[in-house]
């Protein structure tokens, strides 16, 4: 017998995981099927899995190079998730894409889209991981606070708020807690994005935009700040042991809380 479902006292992560217990399926394609549409894929006619369940499949060191993912859910029933370790998704969308728990250690996700990818919260919440990956160039709005992306590459991305596109203070990426640790982000936009107590030790954050980023509690020991702009930032707190380029980074003197540095 189906156990009931407590609507009124049950949050919406919680009533996925109950749906998904009840009514536990397959992912829409197999592996091989995935390998198939990858294989037969050209630029005139690109792999599209636009809002396939691809939830649990291993999905390592496969190619999807510009391949529409848009709204795909890697949301296993099992809660075990996709893996997609060392897998090339270059030039890939990945917008609105279910990721909870999936693995991109070591992926290449170079000028990839991954804007409003969703990752529930409460009991079920665990984050992707980014250990590692190539995020050249990727556009990203997502919650990830405690994620590990140490070690990625975000040179050149665009994680902030792109105002063009979005009025301020609307969707901004939460990296709080996160772990960038020996991370670079040289040359990325990450302004007004929500990074307290984020692990940023012995990043290279050269160049990087943070504008407005709330950087309160951050670990920036033994990081490289040549050229980072802190203008408007909220330093409350923020380390700033042994880091290198101190004289050289950009709008402390109009950073918050410039004075509650720790160095």
């Amino acid at each position: 017998m189906k156990p009931s479902l407590h609507i009124a006292n049950t949050s919406v992560a919680a009533l996925l995981v109950a749906i998904s217990a009840m009514n536990a399926t397959a992912a829409d394609l197999s592996v091989e099927q995935v390998s198939a549409m990858l294989k037969n894929a050209s630029p005139s006619t690109l792999a599209d899995f636009t809002g396939k369940d691809l939830s649990d499949l291993d999905l390592s060191g496969l190619d999807f190079r510009n391949a529409n993912l848009r709204g795909v859910s890697f949301f296993g029933s099992k809660l075990v998730q996709s893996d997609f370790h060392g897998a090339t998704l270059e030039g890939a969308n990945l917008n609105g894409a279910w990721l909870m728990g999936t693995d991109f250690t070591g992926a290449n996700l170079t000028r990839a889209s991954l804007l409003s990818v969703v990752i529930l919260g409460g009991a079920v919440k665990k984050m992707p991981v980014f250990k590692g990956a190539n995020m050249t160039g990727v556009k990203m709005i997502a919650d990830l606070p405690g994620a590990d992306l140490s070690g990625a590459d975000f040179s050149h991305s665009m994680v902030g708020v792109n105002i063009k596109n979005q009025g301020m203070g609307q969707m901004r990426t939460d990296l709080s807690n996160a772990n960038l640790s020996g991370a670079t982000l040289a040359g990325a936009d990450f302004n007004r994005s929500l990074m307290t107590f984020c692990d940023l030790r012995g990043s290279n954050l050269r160049g990087a935009n943070f504008f407005r980023a709330k950087l309160g509690g951050a670990d920036l020991t033994g990081a490289d700040v040549a050229g980072a702009d802190f203008t408007e930032a909220d330093l409350d707190r923020t380390i700033f042991r042994d880091v290198k380029g101190f004289a050289d980074a950009k709008g402390l003197n109009r950073a918050e809380n410039v004075d509650k540095i720790v160095r």
